[in-house]
């Protein structure tokens, strides 16, 4: 008997917000990946990111971010959108779906942040706030350098993620994140990089999470960027969750 083909219903659109100092070109790996799988992946880059880093300047925040993926959505037309947020991408990704909860229809954080309405990035991640902001103050004080890559990182990757992160505007972490539609119910799930957790940042949101009839947990044997470091079982992890 022939195979059927794939069905239409199950091929999804999975929009990925992106993580700080990063940008659509992080998700290299993964593209291949969905299209054999037969969904399609949308990875652009926020403003003053990426091909995007020629826009950089001081007034850039998380409402820029947001606004840039809710013009994908729009000028793209997407529709029934699986949407991914990475680390500081859980903050853009949670004002994007409280801004097209008609366009969303489930989202899936990848070791992220997990705002409430009127919370910052620095709000959630206090212990990070000084050390990001001296290191913006030795630069031209308005951008924080990136941070180091995991320890399991290869050296080919390293050296790939090195010449294209940017350094990434101080507004974005300290714009507290504001919901117009009040409390997302959506289908939301949680996937959490179990190996070198970065001082344990992202472990609240896991606990948390983990906890909660609402959401829906997973784990990772991945450091903190697993669509660079384990691609594969970043890709069998998200296929189960859309199942």
């Amino acid at each position: 008997m022939e195979t059927p083909p794939m069905s239409s219903t199950s091929a999804k659109t999975f929009l990925v917000c992106h993580g700080a100092w990063s940008a659509g070109w992080a998700w290299k790996k993964m593209h291949p990946l969905m299209q054999a799988a037969g969904h399609r992946l949308v990875t652009p880059s926020y403003t003053g990111l990426g091909e995007r880093a020629h826009l950089a300047n001081p007034s850039i925040d998380l409402e820029t971010h947001i606004e840039d993926m809710l013009n994908v959505i729009k000028y793209e037309d997407l529709r029934d959108i699986v949407l991914v947020g990475h680390s500081y991408g859980g903050m853009v990704a949670t004002g994007v779906a409280d801004r097209a909860r008609d366009r969303v229809t489930q989202l899936i954080y990848v070791d992220a942040f997990v705002p409430d309405d009127g919370q910052s990035l620095f709000d959630i991640n206090e212990p990070g706030r000084q050390p990001m902001l001296d290191g913006a103050k030795k630069g031209d004080g308005w951008r924080i350098p990136p941070m180091t890559s995991p320890p399991d990182t290869a050296a080919e990757d390293v050296e790939w993620l090195a010449a294209r992160r940017a350094p990434m505007p101080v507004k974005c972490f300290e714009t507290r994140l504001k919901l117009q539609g009040g409390t997302l119910t959506l289908p939301r799930s949680y996937i959490y990089a179990t190996r070198f957790p970065p001082a344990d940042t992202f472990g609240p949101f896991a606990r948390k999470t983990k906890s909660d009839p609402a959401w829906r947990y997973f784990e990772i044997d991945a450091s903190h960027s697993p669509n660079v470091t384990a691609p594969q079982a970043l890709m069998a992890l998200l296929e189960k969750i859309v199942a």
